[in-house]
């Protein structure tokens, strides 16, 4: 039996730990209890986050120069709502750095997920091949109950 053989029908049998002993919890359908997330979905994630580190680094501080100029104005003026407003232009500067940083974060960690995702799921795929001569049509993978006696 092929890995993949062997694999799916461990899978179609697997208890569901959310759902175990029947009391309550959300069951995954038949064949879905592999946690699987896409490249393109990572891909879609960071680039959601770049494109918003982009427009929010110009559009989030567009207002900074003309706000700063008005509360400096106003309160020299003798504007009480000059220096409240100099007050909210500096909480909103470090409001708009921050979600600056976390988007950066985002992106960069999703990239970085991305690459080494593929690296690692290349590097496990590289050892669970089987050395020397196979059987015909065989493609050479190590079986679950083969992989399973290294856990014992």
């Amino acid at each position: 039996m092929s890995f993949d053989d062997e694999w799916a029908s461990a899978k179609t049998t697997a208890m569901h730990l959310n759902g175990a002993g029947g009391g309550g919890g959300a069951t995954a359908k038949p064949g879905t209890a592999d946690y699987v997330v896409e490249d393109d979905e990572l891909g879609d994630i960071g680039h959601a986050a770049f494109d918003l580190f982009n427009g929010l680094d110009s559009g989030g501080k567009h207002a900074a120069a003309a706000s700063g100029t008005a509360g400096t104005s106003l309160k020299g003026d003798g504007f009480a709502s000059g220096a409240a407003l100099t007050e909210v232009n500096k909480t909103w500067e470090t409001q708009v750095r921050t979600l600056l940083q976390a988007c950066a974060h985002i992106s960069n960690h999703l990239d970085h997920t991305k690459k080494s995702r593929k690296a690692d799921d290349d590097w496990i795929g590289a050892r669970l091949r089987i050395v020397g001569p196979l059987v015909p049509g065989d493609d050479g993978a190590v079986s679950a109950s083969q992989i399973d006696t290294y856990f014992r």
